[in-house]
């Protein structure tokens, strides 16, 4: 096994997510879209967005690709 792999456990509970359309070097606007609901709803981001890739980048275009953002959410 590759050095550069690592396997980790989520247990990240609540969250808001959002489904990004496009090139992953654009996800900037898309994730300020759920950080901006998690301060309206009085809630707190809890450790860090991950990314869960619904297109394989190596086969498709990059304004075609599709990433679920995921932001764990603490009550504030």
């Amino acid at each position: 096994m590759s050095d550069r792999l690592r396997l980790e456990v989520f247990d990240e509970g609540d969250s808001a997510q959002v489904i990004h359309h496009g090139p992953f070097t654009a996800e900037g606007p898309t994730i300020a879209s759920p950080h901006a609901f998690i301060a309206d709803a009085g809630l707190q981001r809890r450790g860090k967005h991950h990314e869960v890739y619904l297109s394989n980048a190596r086969r498709t275009a990059p304004e075609k690709l599709r990433t679920i953002l995921r932001q764990p959410v603490s009550a504030g």
